[in-house]
């Protein structure tokens, strides 16, 4: 294990697997499906998501990355044998899958954080027009999103302890800082109020079915879960650390910041008068005109502040990502690291070529025939999604049928002296035994229905 590299210290550990946890999910995606499904209704069954499926599934990945001291796909082939180990390569190709668009929307953010900050974005009066236009500059995108992968690859090239650890070490609270800064910023501004109404008061007449099926999925994604990330980041844990508690302060870090998100953008939205289901364009049209409102040098502090924010959560989740394949081939192939990570990332970013050209520039791309799926960055986003969720699921099964949970207790009590007698053990067991295997089933037929069918028939 040491060949391979260890987090420094509990602290260092944290920071990485929320860093890991915290990215666009937290900032762009969950605010923007709370505005779509009900508000406070969203948020209420969002931390039950957390609570009663997320962490146990949190905390089983962790210990099977510790128990195996590998990747994901040497950890489920040293723990199960068999044809196991497949299931780590599929949680690999998700993440990999993953972070090839990620990389397009992350350039997004990075570009929009260049041209409000220094560049005349603010003087524009269409920002949706401006917008469509924007994702079809394949010259300026192109540079953007090579930029955030050669950062990334700068970071993951140095290592667990000098790199993943270091960089989630100052980002993590540089996040937190411009989070709260602009919170208490839009608190003040008109109207603030109804936007905190509209986010912190649940309306129970509006938690429907789609509430709840949106708001487990965004807790899934959120917490970087069934891709093998967090098998990855177990790996490097030392035996003497507590996963229950680490993974309880991980998820309430994550959740901290969806929440926080949430706190910032809705005041944002009222504010101007806008309505809040706006979906995915929310960030970067409806906020746009925010920050135009506030004049030209405030404007320019703000929002050049609110998307640094998106690419400080965007970088600590690229990071993650590409230590999946990296701690694979580093350990399956024996090569060495910085190769393996500079040939990755160019691998990556060529993979999610077609996702940015996939918003106009190539026509075919942008007219896939499958059901709310538009169109190529879609498409990978929606089976990832479907990757994310089923890979979960099977991570359950694989405890319950082939690990056994009472390995999984075992591991979890080292560094945890008093978790066979207590009320954790008893909770962790009947969630991964019984809660998790059958609702995550559920939830991947539901995700794959939703994705190429549609579900207005269940929530009309």
């Amino acid at each position: 294990m040491s060949n391979r590299g260890n987090f420094s210290s509990r602290i260092g550990f944290i920071l990485a697997a929320a860093g890991s946890a915290v990215g666009l999910g937290n900032i762009w995606r969950f605010p923007f499906l709370a505005g779509t499904n009900g508000g406070a209704g969203f948020l209420f069954i969002y931390l039950i998501c957390i609570a009663t499926l997320c962490v146990p599934v949190m905390i089983g990945e962790i210990a099977i990355g510790r128990r195996a001291l590998s990747d994901a796909y040497g950890s489920y082939n040293k723990l199960g044998g068999g044809k196991w180990g497949y299931l780590g390569l599929y949680g690999i190709l998700a993440g990999v899958f993953i972070l090839s668009y990620y990389n397009v929307v992350a350039g997004w953010a990075f570009g929009y954080f260049i041209e409000i900050s220094f560049g005349n974005l603010l003087n524009h009066q269409d920002f949706g027009s401006f917008f469509g236009e924007y994702v079809n500059q394949i010259g300026p995108l192109f540079l953007f999103s090579l930029g955030f992968m050669v950062m990334t690859a700068v970071i993951v090239s140095q290592g667990i302890a000098k790199g993943i650890e270091a960089a989630n070490k100052i980002m993590m609270p540089g996040l937190y800082l411009i989070l709260i800064g602009i919170i208490i910023y839009s608190l003040t501004l008109p109207n603030a109020g109804a936007g905190v109404n509209f986010y912190l008061v649940p309306q129970l007449n509006e938690i429907t079915s789609k509430t709840i099926f949106y708001a487990l999925c965004q807790a899934f994604f959120s917490l970087s879960l069934g891709m093998g990330c967090l098998i990855t980041y177990g790996s490097y844990v030392t035996k003497d650390q507590n996963i229950v508690k680490s993974a309880a302060i991980i998820s309430i870090a994550d959740t901290s910041v969806a929440f926080l998100a949430g706190l910032m953008v809705f005041p944002l939205v009222f504010s101007l008068g806008a309505e809040p289901g706006q979906g995915p364009k929310l960030i970067f049209v409806i906020l746009t005109q925010a920050f135009q409102q506030m004049g030209p040098l405030t404007g320019r502090i703000v929002g050049g502040a609110f998307f640094l924010l998106i690419c400080f959560a965007a970088l600590t989740s690229t990071i993650s990502l590409l230590e999946v394949p990296v701690a694979f081939l580093v350990d399956q192939k024996k090569l060495p690291r910085k190769v393996v990570v500079w040939s990755m990332s160019g691998i990556i970013f060529l993979l999610g070529l077609p996702s940015m050209f996939s918003q106009g520039i190539v026509p075919f791309l942008n007219k896939l025939p499958i059901h709310n799926t538009p169109d190529m960055l879609s498409l990978i986003s929606d089976l990832c999604d479907i990757a994310l969720v089923s890979g979960g699921c099977l991570m359950t099964i694989f405890i319950r049928n082939r690990w056994k949970i009472e390995n999984l207790h075992e591991e979890l009590s080292i560094g945890n002296p008093g978790y066979m007698g207590s009320w954790l053990k008893s909770y962790i067991h009947y969630t991964i035994m019984y809660i998790c295997p059958v609702l995550l089933g559920i939830m991947s037929v539901l995700v794959i229905t939703d994705k190429f069918f549609g579900l207005e028939w269940l929530w009309g």
